[in-house]
């Protein structure tokens, strides 16, 4: 089931991404299956098609979704989910913990919160 917060500072299609994400790699949406149109998902949710197709295509870069055309979007496998998604969370993680470190976080106290988030 997808549903949109409002009251989420993040973007919809960011929402949108990341639920669709989270459904692939738990499984609940299962490897191949089609996704909903841009058009139904849209009419579903009432929100922008653009705004449908923006997430899809942000899940297509990052090797979650693969579309057929004329077919539509599909889920990929997390076979499929390249390199390039890992780098991409990487260059954040660096980034989060650039950001840390000049606002005072020492090095220990990072090295104990990335410990703290792979032990769950």
């Amino acid at each position: 089931m997808i549903s949109l917060n409002y009251r989420d500072p993040r973007p919809i299609y960011e929402q949108l991404t990341d639920t669709l994400r989270r459904m692939i790699l738990s499984g609940a949406i299962a490897e191949n299956e089609k996704l909903p149109s841009v058009r139904e998902l849209a009419s579903r949710l009432s929100i922008n098609p653009n705004t449908i197709a923006r997430a899809y295509k942000a899940l297509e870069n990052e090797g979650f979704v693969y579309s057929v055309t004329g077919r539509g979007s599909f889920a990929g496998g997390l076979g499929d989910v390249d390199e390039g998604r890992k780098q991409a969370l990487r260059q954040t993680l660096i980034h989060a913990a650039t950001e840390l470190r000049q606002l005072g976080e020492s090095e220990e106290a990072l090295i104990t919160l990335i410990k703290e988030a792979t032990d769950k």
